[in-house]
């Protein structure tokens, strides 16, 4: 018996050496792919093929694309493997007018950068120009216009602080066809109200109120004037209830001054 043993033991030597060494090739093979994979990877990071080809960037309109390259340190001369997503999206987020910044990788070499900005809710009037102000309360000092804009309410007598961003928190929660019909809002405190305001409306009226409960009565602005005589235009006066004054007829008022001074 032991003899048969043995016998069997030298016929399965062949076969023990077959399968070492086709394990010794599987592991040379898997040796070689990974040192030519290492290779290649040292050679393009080393070569111009891993440096960053393309910027792309979505949702940006206050800032040009330039100028968020720019900030962000980013280049063609950037190794894609130093991109550092975080600390681009941070420095991006530095600029007063950007309010979020993702960034991402796409292999091989693409960059892409997606940046929500603060809305322009209102334009401030100072001289003759016109600076955006946006919905965090900043004025955009070195983006004025002489141009009057359209569709946006005209800010006088504000500056940056408490009023403005209270103001810009008011219009916010306005419907847009609402904010949409303000030409312009003076900042006009009192000494009983800091934060009064006096609206002048695209279709003639008046408004005085706070800021303290402004969007809260201003929605119902399109229901109060809808029960006003159009074509008698006044003051509708929203700082406690909600009234309307009819203004002063000029033809009257001119012909009163004329007959006092024939007088």
């Amino acid at each position: 018996m032991e003899k048969g043993k043995i016998v069997a033991l030298e016929d399965r030597i062949p076969k023990l050496k077959e399968q070492r060494r086709r394990k010794a090739n599987r592991r040379l093979v898997l040796l070689l792919i990974m040192f030519f994979t290492l290779i290649v990877v040292i050679a393009y990071t080393q070569s111009p093929l891993s440096h960053v080809k393309t910027i792309a960037i979505q949702g940006n309109e206050v800032y040009s694309q330039a100028e968020i390259i720019k900030k962000s340190g980013l280049s063609k001369n950037t190794n894609i493997w130093k991109v550092r997503k975080n600390a681009v999206a941070s420095k991006l987020q530095q600029l007063s007018e950007i309010k979020k910044a993702d960034v991402n990788i796409q292999w091989p070499n693409t960059v892409q950068i997606q940046v929500k900005e603060y809305k322009r809710m209102a334009y401030l009037k100072q001289d003759t120009n016109y600076y955006p102000v946006m919905e965090n309360g900043k004025i955009l000092k070195e983006r004025q216009t002489e141009k009057i804009p359209v569709n946006s309410p005209i800010l006088l007598d504000f500056k940056e602080g408490a009023a403005l961003n209270e103001m810009m928190k008011e219009l916010k929660n306005l419907p847009s066809e609402i904010l949409n019909s303000i030409s312009e809002i003076y900042y006009s405190p009192k000494k009983t109200d800091q934060y009064h305001i006096s609206l002048f409306m695209n279709d003639g009226f008046e408004v005085s109120a706070t800021l303290r409960s402004f969007s809260e009565k201003m929605i119902h602005y399109p229901s109060i004037i809808s029960q006003l005589d159009p074509n008698k235009k006044g003051l509708i006066d929203m700082e406690v209830g909600s009234y309307f004054k009819a203004f002063e007829p000029e033809v009257e008022e001119e012909e009163v001054e004329k007959d006092q001074g024939e007088g």
